[in-house]
């Protein structure tokens, strides 16, 4: 199961990447991705579909619209039932 967890910002202003698992989009390229984890200052997204990963600065990472997000459970579903 995919969770959403929001980024959310401090009391001194600065974005607190989402957990592992959390389902994002990098505001840069609009793609969709899951958290994998930090390495540095970056955010470690994979395509919900399984794929490379690749690093986000957390101020560029955003919670998904409905419709992304509805998006990205559909592909997901899909790849399990073969599709």
């Amino acid at each position: 199961m995919v969770t959403v967890t929001a980024p959310t910002p401090e009391a001194d202003g600065h974005t607190v990447s989402p957990d592992a698992g959390a389902l994002v989009v990098d505001g840069r390229s609009g793609k969709v991705g899951v958290v994998m984890g930090h390495v540095g200052p970056y955010v470690q997204l994979r395509p919900p579909r399984d794929g490379r990963e690749w690093d986000v600065p957390p101020e560029d990472v955003r919670l998904p619209t409905p419709t992304e997000e509805l998006s990205a459970k559909v592909a997901v579903a899909n790849r399990r039932w073969g599709r």
